[in-house]
This record gives structure tokens, C-alpha cells and sequence, in this order.
């Protein structure tokens, strides 16, 4: 009797160790597609995070400063701005972010030296319409296209896709 105990006792484990290792893979495969650009332009640099409603109500205390803050990313002819992803918020301009991606910061595919704004099989990533989680330095100088924008980010140094 002690040893049917003693064998089922090992069934069991066995299949929580199994089901434990599905679990792990399972979670490894979600943070491998992460999609990553990055440069190395600010380096060393401490990026503050903040939320996209907060950085927009008290934009003037972050001038200068660098940050990290996720929204939807719009382009077009005369648009690259960031917009709070909220349903709940004013998505205008004057709630917007202009980007200010640089020629000093190429963004580059993390582990990889294909370039944001490099075709791949001659395709360009599509960013638009897209969450992302953006890294860079606020400047209230510069407001973007017409001067619409509540101010910019510039020397963007880290992209993240956000699924």
C-alpha cells in the first residue's frame, strides 16, 4: 500500500513540473516577440516614467527631462505625434505629443542592426496606429508641425511595440 502511495505521489508531481514548464515557455515565447528599437545615443541616461496624462497636464515641470511614456503613434504627411491611448481623454493636438525621431539616435531592432526606418524584404515596419512606449527628451520649444503640439520628444532612443 505504501508504495502505490509513494508512486502516485510522484504522478502528481511530475505533472505539476510538466504543467510548470509549459507555463514557463509559455510566458519565455510572450517576451521574445517584443518588438525593441534602440539606440545608444543616451546611453548612461535615467529615464523618468511617467504617465501620458500626467506629462501632458504638467508638461512644463518635465522641459528638458528625459522620459519614458507610452501612447498610440499617428503619422502622415505632416504628422509624428503621440496621443494618450485613454478613450476617456482629449485626443487634440494640444494633447499631443509631437516625436522627433533623429538622425543622431537610430533606432535599431534590438539584437539586430535593422534600422525602424529601414525596409526589411522591402517592407517598412508600420508604426502608425500603433501603442508604443517611447523614450526620449521633452523640449516645449519645439511644438511640432504648425506649432499644433503641446511640445515634443525628441532624441527618441527607445521604441517598444506594446501588444
Amino acid at each position: 500500500m505504501a508504495y502505490s502511495c509513494a508512486k502516485h505521489s510522484c504522478i502528481i508531481l511530475g505533472k505539476r513540473l510538466i504543467a510548470f514548464g509549459f507555463i514557463l515557455f509559455a510566458v519565455q515565447g510572450c517576451n521574445s516577440n517584443k518588438m525593441v528599437y534602440s539606440s545608444n545615443c543616451d546611453a548612461g541616461i535615467s529615464f523618468k516614467k511617467v504617465d501620458f496624462s500626467t506629462l501632458i497636464n504638467n508638461i512644463k515641470q518635465y522641459d528638458g527631462q528625459y522620459v519614458e511614456v507610452s501612447g498610440t503613434y499617428q503619422e502622415s504627411k505632416d504628422q509624428s505625434a503621440l496621443y494618450n491611448d485613454s478613450l476617456f481623454t482629449d485626443h487634440s493636438y494640444k494633447h499631443a505629443l509631437w516625436i522627433n525621431f533623429s538622425q543622431d539616435c537610430l533606432l535599431y531592432l534590438k539584437g539586430t542592426r535593422k534600422g525602424l526606418f529601414e525596409p526589411t524584404d522591402g517592407e517598412f515596419v508600420l508604426i502608425s496606429n500603433k501603442k508604443l512606449k517611447i523614450r526620449g527628451r521633452i523640449d516645449l520649444h519645439n511644438t511640432g508641425h504648425l506649432g499644433l503640439y503641446r511640445g515634443s520628444i525628441d532624441r527618441v532612443s527607445y521604441v517598444e511595440f506594446i501588444n
